[in-house]
Order: C-alpha cells, then structure tokens, then sequence
C-alpha cells in the first residue's frame, strides 16, 4: 500500500486525541463550574467518565475491527467523537456536557485500537517496531500536550473554543483518514464471532500477559506523576503555575527520545527490551524517591530517565502483542489498551490513599516495587523456557 508513513501518522494523530481530548480539559475547569452554574466535583466527573468509556470502549472497538474492518470503525468512532464535540460546544447544563464527553470518549476511543492493528497489517515483523514507536509517542504525548494547549486557549479565549478547536484538528483527521486509509484487514482473515473468552485466551498467554500487564503498570506510574508530582514542585520547591508546567517537559521529551529509540531496536528480542527496561524503570523510580527532596535538578533527571525507559518499551510492546495475535490482533489491543486506560483511572484514586498513608516516599515507592516484582514475573514468563502460561 502506498503513503504507509502518511497512513502511520493519520491513525496515530487520531489515536492521540484520546488522551489529548481528556487533559485539555483540565485547565478550564473553574471556567466551566462558572458558567454552568455547577460544583467542581461535578465538573470532574466529567473527566473521570470520559476515561471509564475510553477504557470500556475498547473492549468494544478490538472485537469490531478484527470482524467489520479498520476503516469503517475509524471513520465510524471520528464521526461520533465530532458530534459530540459540537454537543459539548453547545451544553448549557452540566448534565448534557456529562453526556456529550461520555460520547466523545466513545467516539474517540477508536483511534487507539484501529491505529496499532493497521499499523500490524501495514507492516510484518521487526518492521513493525518504528511505526509503532511514532505511535507510542504521539499517544503518551497527549495527556502532558492537552493541559498545556487548554491553558492557553482557556487563557487567550473563552473556554468553549477548546472544543472549536478539537473539531477542528478531528475535522482534518477525519479527511485524512477518509481519503488516505484503504482497508487493510487482510482479505485471509475470516469475519468471526466474539466471545468474552477471546480476551480470556490473550490473558492466559505469556506475552498477553506480560504485556497488557505491564501497560498497567505503566500507565499507573505515569499518571501519578501527572497528578502528584505538582504538589512535590509546590510543597519542595515553591514552584509557581509556570514553573511546574516547563518541570513536565523533560519528563515528555524522555518518553519522545524513548519511543524514537525503541522503535530502532529492530536487532534486539523484543522480549528482552520489555523485561529490562521494566528493571530500569524501577531503577529510576527507585533514584526519583532517593533525589526528589536533595535539588530540582535531580528530580529532572529521574523523571527524564523515567520517561526515556517507558517510551522505549512502548513501541516493542506493541510490536510484540501484533506479532503474537496476528488473526485477532486488533481484540489484543483492545484489551491492552482497555488495562492501559484502568491503570490511568486507578493510578491518582489508589495514589490519593498512599499519599495520606505515608507521603510521597509511599506513594512513589508503591509503584517502584510493582515495577521491580512485576519484571521479575516477565523473567520468569517471557524469558524463562517453563510453560507455565500458553505461547
């Protein structure tokens, strides 16, 4: 097929307005209690719904896609998340702006899926690893991009031309994709029935596993980061709103060089890159929890190799579930992405309670341990020649 980078980057700019859509959201939540005439936490459900449906969702658009096809999912889910967005637009009551961002998430929710399953169809082997690097970039850049572009629309603007704007930027996704993107769902692969049990069959296998595991893990770690690592900058470091906003930026340029190396590992088993920068990433949360209280500086530092360690598994993460599920590739990604998206939502609630337990050093320390017992796990499943796990 023709125009396979082009097509690389049109789903993987779509799968990025998940995330992206979420976050910037978040700068204008004063103005939206305000206008609506509504309290806060009402306001903050509206972000916490949208990720409960984009996690639900994929579990839905996986199966989907393995059985109608890439296309018509992609093009489908961009035309409910644009309705949406124009509902969102014109809300004047916190009940119906709840119902058009659940919609929204439902709509947008397939980007990720449709993304990494074209992606698998485009590409065979270990050459599969660099596109899905670009992937894996544009989808962890979208949670620490979306505050940043909310805060200056918010700032410059009234708050509803942040939804102008996401109509806009979904306006030209959906032509990109419509005009460019053939279906790709391999005419060999036979329309099938889903049954709950397909997911059950990806878990109990040994990559399925390893990987949609550690995407929790992952995606767990990261959004503590996001929620709690401002309050170390202001109760430490007595950063102002600007400050902290530039703090962020090692961590996403770690997780950017990350993804452009791992999507170069092509002369490396995949197995053994996911396995070692799990140890790595505990590694550097383990140097985050000794330096974050010593200088500002060090704290840049283990946030920065944070970040680099998880953006280079990302794409052999990805690269590794395609090649494993080839028949039902887009359902394993539905399911990974499904846990990806839990561990998000899980990652500030749990955070919240180790916070009160014991601090940061609990908080962070938590994750740093699920790191290091959870790559010892892989050892044993990915690496390891006992089957205890199917594949």
């Amino acid at each position: 097929m023709k125009h396979r980078i082009l097509i690389v980057y049109l789903v993987a700019i779509a799968a990025f307005l998940g995330p992206f859509s979420q976050t910037i959201y978040v700068p204008i939540i004063p103005e939206v209690t305000k206008e609506l005439h509504t309290s806060p936490f009402l306001v903050n459900v509206s972000i916490s719904i949208y990720t409960v449906f984009l996690a639900l969702m994929q579990m839905v658009y996986g199966p989907l896609t393995d059985s109608i096809g890439r296309r018509k999912v992609m093009l489908t889910g961009l035309l409910i998340y644009l309705a949406a967005t124009i509902g969102c637009y014109f809300s004047e009551s916190i009940e119906f702006l709840l119902i058009f961002r659940s919609l929204q998430a439902v709509g947008i929710a397939a980007g990720s899926v449709v993304a990494v399953t074209v992606i698998g169809d485009l590409f065979e082997g270990k050459d599969r690893i660099q596109p899905m690097g670009t992937f894996q970039m544009m989808v962890s850049l979208g949670p620490v991009v979306g505050p940043v572009a909310g805060g200056f629309l918010s700032g410059s603007f009234d708050f509803h031309m942040v939804f102008v704007a996401l109509l806009c930027v979904g306006l030209i996704v959906l032509a990109g994709n419509y005009f460019y993107l053939k279906e790709t769902k391999p005419d060999s692969q036979q329309k099938q029935n889903f049954s709950f049990s397909d997911f059950i069959k990806i878990l109990q296998n040994r990559v399925g596993f390893s990987v949609i595991g550690l995407g929790f893990i992952q995606y767990y770690g990261l959004y503590n980061f996001l929620v709690f690592l401002p309050g170390i900058m202001s109760d430490r470091y007595h950063l102002s709103v600007e400050q902290k906003g530039l703090v962020f930026l090692p961590l996403s340029l770690g997780i950017v060089a990350g993804s452009i190396i791992g999507g170069r590992f092509r002369r490396f088993d995949e197995r053994k890159v996911v396995v070692y920068t799990t140890f790595l990433n505990s590694a550097a949360l383990l140097f985050f929890n000794l330096v974050s209280h010593v200088s500002l500086s060090w704290l840049i530092v283990s946030i920065s190799l944070f970040g680099l360690f998880l953006g280079t598994s990302l794409p052999v993460q990805t690269a590794l579930l395609t090649q494993q599920f080839q028949a039902n590739r887009a359902t394993a990604i539905g399911a990974y992405n499904f846990f990806r998206y839990m561990g998000m939502a899980v990652g500030p609630m749990l955070g919240s309670i180790l916070f009160h337990l014991g601090s940061y050093n609990l908080l962070y320390g938590f994750i740093d341990v699920a790191f290091l017992i959870f790559g010892i796990v892989m050892t044993r499943t990915l690496l390891n020649k006992k089957r205890s796990f199917q594949g």
